[in-house]
């Protein structure tokens, strides 16, 4: 794993607060909509109009897309409620709470190679960390820490995750967590 530039942590991981960091996992997520718009529509680069009416359409229709593609629409539409990105605003404001649910129907395929369920942990994790304001502190670091070996293919056991989960709830800092997926033997 390579260690983010800008932050110093493991890539991805730096992200709420690293900007690196968090656009690499923007890009996570603009790849599977650019892909979708080829595939789809023969163009990355549709007209702004053109591409808000897409991102409407799949917003509709969550459980027919893959996730990357359910978050890049809701990026691109804005909330009725509190005007942030669909899904991104504060808990409470009801279309987000909606958008950011619905946002789990989404199609999740795993990678090749990867064990079953590492993209489902993938899609939360990029979620969490992509709105960690409408998450618990812990979540947001449990999943700093987690995601970046979670790219690279793992998949934590049951009790491993519970393992961190223990040492974040006693106070455990990223530094001390960064390494626990080698001494878990991930």
């Amino acid at each position: 794993m390579s260690r983010c530039t800008g932050c110093g942590c493991r890539e991805y991981g730096g992200a709420p607060d690293c900007t690196r960091c968090l656009a690499l996992l923007d890009g996570l997520v603009e790849e599977g909509w650019r892909g979708f718009l080829r595939r789809g529509f023969g163009t990355a680069e549709p007209s702004p109009e053109e591409e808000a009416a897409i991102a409407g359409m799949v917003a509709e229709e969550p459980d027919r897309h893959d996730w990357r593609v359910v978050d890049a629409a809701l990026d691109r539409l804005a909330c009725t409620g509190c005007g942030s990105r669909l899904g991104r605003g504060p808990r409470g404001c009801p279309p987000c709470d909606l958008a950011d649910g619905f946002r789990y129907s989404a199609v999740e395929t795993d990678r090749p190679g990867v064990p079953p369920g590492n993209e489902h942990a993938v899609r939360v994790g990029v979620s969490v960390l992509r709105a960690p304001h409408r998450q618990s502190p812990h979540a947001v670091l449990g999943w700093r820490v987690g995601l970046p070996v979670l790219l690279e293919g793992f998949l934590p056991t049951t009790a491993q995750a519970q393992a961190m989960r223990a040492r974040i709830n006693a106070g455990a800092a990223y530094e001390e967590l960064e390494g626990i997926w080698e001494i878990a033997g991930g």
